[in-house]
């Protein structure tokens, strides 16, 4: 297990259970008491747990993990969701695309798709972002007409958000946006924990002719702080097999297609 496997691991079970003690933490990743404590002390540096004596408790912003944490997390069934993503997006096609890990998957698998990337320097998709490191991955690409947004980075997802990020959103139109999110429910549409990523979303949500929504199992049937879009705006949501089948009939009942991958 690699070190940020390692910590991510770590931040997932203080996410769970609010504290653990370095003993416990050592038996739960098969590590020695020693690079426990080496681990804390680096998380607890850069203010993602606090120490206490003989383990550690969740920091308080430790809900809403910087990206380099996130990745790691589902990180087969993230991989499978962007590539069917992808692929329902035709050549020539104008595409918004948020942050976070499984969003920056989605672009990353539009970016290599043979029948994209043989265009040469003909302009084959136009990929419209708010997330800088989407912007600095499609931006070598020729092929690809790479439109970011202004706005102000959030260090925990890499997005531009406020009025900028805003502005530039509400002026242009897309065919589609490809979203992805903290938390979706059949009741409450798609979500995300902070208000200025779900405001920059919702726009451009909105300038889109269809939404989807991506999003693994583990973020089904869960709330979050800052709406993105209502459910009624969603026509395709992509998740993973372990979606409860419950939560897929009721996404299906309110009119959004379910592809379990």
């Amino acid at each position: 297990m690699g070190t940020h496997e390692r910590w991510t691991r770590l931040l997932e079970v203080l996410g769970d259970k609010g504290r653990i003690q370095v003993a416990e933490a050592a038996e739960l990743l098969g590590v020695s008491t020693a690079t426990v404590r080496r681990d804390m002390e680096e998380l607890a540096r850069q203010q993602l747990l606090t120490r206490t004596r003989g383990g550690a408790v969740l920091s308080g912003v430790a809900y809403d993990l910087p990206l380099r944490y996130k990745a790691a997390r589902q990180a087969d069934e993230k991989h499978r969701i962007a590539k069917a993503a992808a692929g329902l997006v035709p050549p020539g096609a104008v595409v918004g695309v948020n942050g976070g890990t499984t969003a920056s998957d989605v672009a990353r698998e539009l970016a290599i798709r043979a029948d994209i990337a043989d265009r040469g320097t003909a302009t084959a998709l136009t990929i419209v972002t708010n997330a800088i490191n989407i912007a600095n991955e499609l931006a070598v690409r020729p092929y690809v007409k790479t439109v970011v947004t202004g706005g102000v980075a959030r260090p925990n997802s890499y997005e531009l958000t406020g009025p900028l990020a805003t502005m530039v959103l509400q002026a242009i139109s897309l065919d589609y946006a490809i979203l992805g999110v903290n938390a979706v429910d059949p009741r409450f549409g798609a979500a995300t924990h902070d208000e200025g990523e779900a405001s920059a979303n919702r726009a451009m949500a909105e300038r889109a002719e269809k939404v989807i929504v991506v999003a693994d199992s583990t973020k089904l049937g869960k709330r979050a702080f800052a709406q993105v879009c209502d459910i009624a705006a969603i026509a395709v949501l992509i998740t993973d097999k372990d979606a409860p089948e419950e939560l897929v009939e009721r996404f299906t009942a309110q009119g959004v297609e379910v592809q379990c991958v």
